[in-house]
């Protein structure tokens, strides 16, 4: 592959502890056939069984294995933000721990990036998962996330992703944000260097999921930041003027309504509509920038001090030492 000389494949586990032995079968048979240098990076995410036990042993013996342990469980998308933090591969690729992904469809991913995409998103077109608790909330998530976001693809929810290492180390990633990835990494590059692929989809062999319908909610407050992102962040004026002006609108007609009345003679001090109207907009205009306002401030907070959303108990066969 002319652009492409190492790749990095990172994968989040937790409570894994059935899957991890298979996995790396699997991955270190397809990652070998290529004529590229590699490296497999697990992230146990504070698992509770013997997920980190089996991950050592298999480090112990294999030095292109990078194995990342938190210290508790902080989530999938700091899990996947810690793996690419550490990867140095010129592409990165991104797959679950459960055996659901199949890693024979890391070529197909590659040959993508090689004709000059910079990210290669999977698409679980026959999925296997269950109908009600996972197949429709995440198509309902998946036609909101695109009409919001502007990238239409089928499925935000799919980890096996490609990515080239230039462009995602330009995103930070936080909350449940590793779904958005490609609509968020268009705001560093074209949308039409994105673009997505069918992939295989297993069923889980072992252990049990770990998402369920209750994560909807997450999803959809993370994607009204990243529609904010998308849209304003550059121009916030242009949010913030528009409800500021809309308010100072409604508020000059209400004012001159009760001025009018005053001046015929009749009270205002105790008309609802007074008091009312005022502690609506207050009300309504604190909870929507507080919100987003404590978005911006947080990652402030992380990017300036170089802090990341994530704590590390150790780190083996790691070539920063």
């Amino acid at each position: 592959m002319k652009d492409v000389k190492k790749i990095s494949i990172v994968v989040p586990l937790y409570n894994e502890e059935d899957n991890v032995d298979e996995l790396y079968m699997r991955i270190k048979k397809v990652v070998e056939s290529l004529p590229l240098d590699y490296e497999i990076i697990f992230v146990d995410d504070g698992s509770t069984d013997k997920t980190a036990e089996k991950l050592e042993a298999i480090a112990a013996k294999d030095k292109k294995v990078k194995v990342v342990e938190f210290a508790r469980n902080f989530g999938q998308t700091p899990a996947m933000m810690a793996g690419m933090d550490m990867a140095t591969g010129d592409v990165i690729i991104t797959m679950d721990g459960d055996l659901q992904n199949d890693p024979d469809d890391i070529p197909r991913l590659l040959e993508k990036i090689e004709e000059g995409y910079d990210v290669v998103s999977g698409w679980r077109k026959n999925r296997k998962d269950a109908a009600i608790s996972r197949k429709l909330p995440s198509k309902i998530a998946n036609w909101l996330i695109g009409r919001l976001t502007g990238i239409k693809i089928h499925d935000y929810g799919c980890s096996l992703k490609a990515y080239r290492s230039s462009v995602i180390k330009r995103v930070r990633l936080y909350g449940e944000m590793h779904r958005f990835i490609p609509a968020v990494v268009s705001t560093v590059t074209s949308p039409d260097k994105i673009i997505e692929i069918p992939v295989k989809h297993h069923p889980r062999k072992y252990g049990k999921s770990k998402y369920g319908i209750s994560r909807t909610f997450k999803v959809i407050v993370d994607l009204f930041y990243v529609w904010f992102v998308k849209k304003y962040m550059q121009k916030p004026i242009h949010f913030f003027g528009g409800i500021g002006l809309t308010l100072l609108f409604v508020g000059l007609l209400s004012f001159l309504y009760l001025m009018g009345i005053k001046v015929m003679g009749h009270p205002i001090g105790g008309r609802p509509l007074l008091i009312i109207s005022v502690m609506l907009i207050i009300s309504g205009l604190q909870m929507l920038t507080t919100g987003i306002i404590s978005e911006i401030l947080m990652r402030i907070y992380f990017e300036s001090q170089s802090k990341k959303p994530y704590v590390i108990r150790r780190v083996i066969n790691s070539e920063e030492g």
